[in-house]
């Protein structure tokens, strides 16, 4: 009996997978100013990638890149497809999502409205599907509902907060809520940028089995965090920048090992 490790066909197939998400040569400028210098790193599926650096190293312009909302040079590739030019929507369409900084709701939405209106046409018949057949409507709303519910539930927001505005939930939640939205109705790779900003206790460890749970089901994750104590318990690999340029990239205890890395947060050494 051979297993699957001794099958040379296998092996050469599992070598030969695509990362996720692998960006080369990432640039942005504003005018003279340069906020990104050839910037590259690149996350395979179920992997955590973090991004870390001090406040104004590039970290959002990296994201603003590779989601095609700024001008940039380099090259994005998705699961082996170059999406460089690939616009925003486009790329949210192949599954590369973004949760921002700041939570974004619908306040005059409940908080199952707001997950059931980023669904959009799986949610929504249409005017006149809804004039020629509004059972069928109502049904698929129905649907778009029942499956929002467990979604939420799944990112940690219990049944009892779904009928509720976003603004009237426990900040901890709504930050549960930006990643729920942010994934929708599914995503293979997932850009957050400061999920844990504000959170303590147990709001930081529903965070922590969040990341977790996505990786097991085989998100790739980018993160970007100053949290380092989170970042460096989750993240199997960090890409520091600073002052727009890749300072480090490799595995927490490398960037940890990394004298520049200490030299860029805390200084030279004495």
């Amino acid at each position: 009996m051979h297993s699957d490790a001794m099958n040379p066909t296998n092996a050469s197939a599992t070598a030969t997978v695509p990362p996720a998400l692998r960006v080369e040569g990432l640039g942005v400028r504003y005018g003279a100013l340069v906020a990104l210098d050839g910037v590259g790193w690149e996350v395979a599926p179920g992997e955590l990638l973090g991004i870390i650096g001090p406040n104004g190293a590039g970290k959002s312009s990296c994201y603003d890149a590779v989601t095609a909302m700024v001008r940039r040079g380099g090259r994005v590739s998705l699961h082996g497809r170059d999406v460089t030019a690939v616009p925003p929507y486009g790329l949210a369409g192949l599954g590369l999502k973004r949760a921002f900084q700041q939570n974004a709701f619908f306040d005059d939405l409940s908080v199952l409205g707001n997950f059931v209106a980023v669904l959009g046409a799986r949610a929504h018949s249409g005017l006149w599907s809804s004039v020629l057949n509004p059972v069928g409507a109502a049904r698929r709303r129905g649907e778009a509902e029942d499956f929002a519910a467990r979604q939420l539930v799944r990112f940690g927001i219990p049944a009892l907060y779904h009928a509720m505005s976003p603004k009237e939930i426990p900040y901890g939640v709504q930050r549960m809520l930006s990643i729920a939205l942010a994934y929708g109705a599914g995503a293979s790779v997932l850009l957050l940028d400061e999920p844990a900003a504000g959170l303590g206790g147990e709001d930081m460890a529903a965070l922590v089995a969040l990341l977790s749970a996505l990786k097991r089901e085989g998100v790739a994750l980018v993160v970007i965090e100053h949290h380092m104590e989170l970042i460096m318990a989750v993240a199997d690999r960090i890409c520091v920048l600073d002052l727009g340029r890749q300072l480090a990239y490799g595995t927490p205890a490398e960037i940890q090992r990394d004298p520049r890395v200490r030299e860029a947060y805390l200084g030279k050494a004495q």
